[in-house]
C-alpha cells in the first residue's frame, strides 16, 4: 500500500503539457508486431505544483522544435528511424498558453536524456534541473567530446544541474524499493525507475489531501497495453546482429513495469507514460492539459 495521508497533507496538482508528437515504430516496443507498423504518439510533459508553497515543477521538456539542435548521431537514428518528431507547440510554449512563465518554474526534473524528453532547456533561466545520477557519465562523455554520442554535454546548464545519487533514494514506497521524499512532506516521491537508460527515473505525485496518487512513468514502457499487460516488451535481434529493444535491460524494465502494474491494484492511483496515445487521443485540448488539471480519482 503507499503510505497514508498525514493531518493536512499537502499534495500536488499535476497538469498535462504538450510536448511535441513522433512516430514509433510497432516492432520497437510491443512483442508480435510486424515491421514497418508504427503509431502516432506525444511526447507528454507536466506541470506540478504544491499545494501549500506553490512551488512549480516541470516534469520532461518534450521534443525540440530545431532538430539541429540535437547532436549529428542523434539526427541521424531519428532520420533512420523513422520518427518524424514535430514540436507545434513546445513545453515552454505549453507554459506560457496555460498562463505560467517558463521563469516561474522552481524546478525542472528529467525522466532520462533521450532525445524526445529533453526539449530546449533555454527558456527555463531560473530552474534547477534535477537528473538521475546515472546522466552524469553520459553528459560528461557527450558530443562534442565524443562526436558519435547520441547525448549532448550541453543538453542541460552544468551550473544548475542537481544528480541524484541513488543513495538519496533512501525510501520504499508502495512497490518501489528506492523512492526520495522531494519536499519531505510526502506530497511528492522521485522514483529510481532502471531498465530503459542511465538515470531514469519516474514521479509519484499524492493528487488529494485523502488519498489519490499519480504515477508518471516517463519511458518506464512505450505503449499502455504493456502496463495493462495485454502485451510483452519487443525484443529482437537484426539481420545484422543488432538487439532491437527501446530498453538497454529489458530484464530491469520488464521488473519495473511489474512493480507499476501492481499500482493498479492500489484505489485511487493513475499511471501515464510519456508516449500514451490513448489517452493523448481522449484527452488533448481538454481539461487535463495546463491550465486545467489532470483530475484525481474519486474515493
Amino acid at each position: 500500500m503507499l503510505p497514508p495521508p498525514s493531518v493536512d497533507q499537502p499534495f500536488m496538482h499535476v497538469s498535462a503539457l504538450e510536448g511535441g508528437a513522433l512516430r514509433i515504430p510497432c516492432d520497437l516496443v510491443v512483442d508480435g508486431n510486424s515491421q514497418g507498423e508504427s503509431i502516432s504518439c506525444p511526447s507528454l510533459a507536466f506541470a506540478l505544483q504544491h499545494s501549500k508553497s506553490k512551488s512549480r515543477v516541470v516534469f520532461n521538456l518534450g521534443i525540440r522544435r530545431d532538430l539541429e539542435g540535437y547532436t549529428p548521431r542523434s539526427q541521424e537514428r531519428i532520420k533512420a528511424a523513422g520518427f518524424a518528431p514535430v514540436a507545434n507547440q513546445t513545453v515552454a510554449e505549453s507554459l506560457v498558453k496555460g498562463g505560467i512563465s517558463p521563469d516561474e518554474v522552481e524546478t525542472v526534473i528529467v525522466s532520462h536524456l533521450h532525445w524526445d524528453h529533453i526539449g530546449n532547456h533555454e527558456p527555463f533561466a531560473r530552474a534547477t534541473f534535477v537528473v538521475g545520477e546515472g546522466c552524469r557519465e553520459l553528459l560528461t562523455s557527450g558530443y562534442p567530446m565524443n562526436p558519435d554520442s547520441f547525448f549532448s554535454s550541453t543538453t542541460l546548464p552544468h551550473e544548475r544541474i542537481k544528480f541524484l545519487p541513488l543513495s538519496d533514494f533512501n525510501v520504499p514506497i508502495g512497490p518501489f524499493p528506492l523512492a526520495l521524499d522531494f519536499f519531505g512532506d510526502g506530497s511528492m516521491y522521485v522514483i529510481d525507475a532502471p531498465g530503459h537508460i542511465k538515470g531514469h527515473i519516474n514521479i509519484l505525485a499524492r493528487t488529494t489531501s485523502d488519498g489519490a496518487w499519480f504515477l508518471l512513468g516517463g519511458d518506464s514502457t512505450h505503449n499502455y497495453r504493456l502496463i495493462m499487460g495485454e502485451k510483452e516488451v519487443a525484443h529482437s535481434i537484426d539481420p545484422s546482429g543488432c538487439i532491437r529493444c527501446m530498453h538497454e535491460d529489458k530484464e530491469k524494465a520488464v521488473e519495473n513495469i511489474t512493480r507499476i502494474q501492481s499500482l493498479l491494484e492500489i484505489p485511487r492511483v493513475q499511471v501515464l507514460i510519456a508516449h500514451d496515445s490513448k489517452w493523448y487521443e481522449e484527452n488533448k485540448g481538454g481539461s487535463a492539459f495546463l491550465p486545467g488539471i489532470i483530475l484525481p480519482l474519486a474515493a
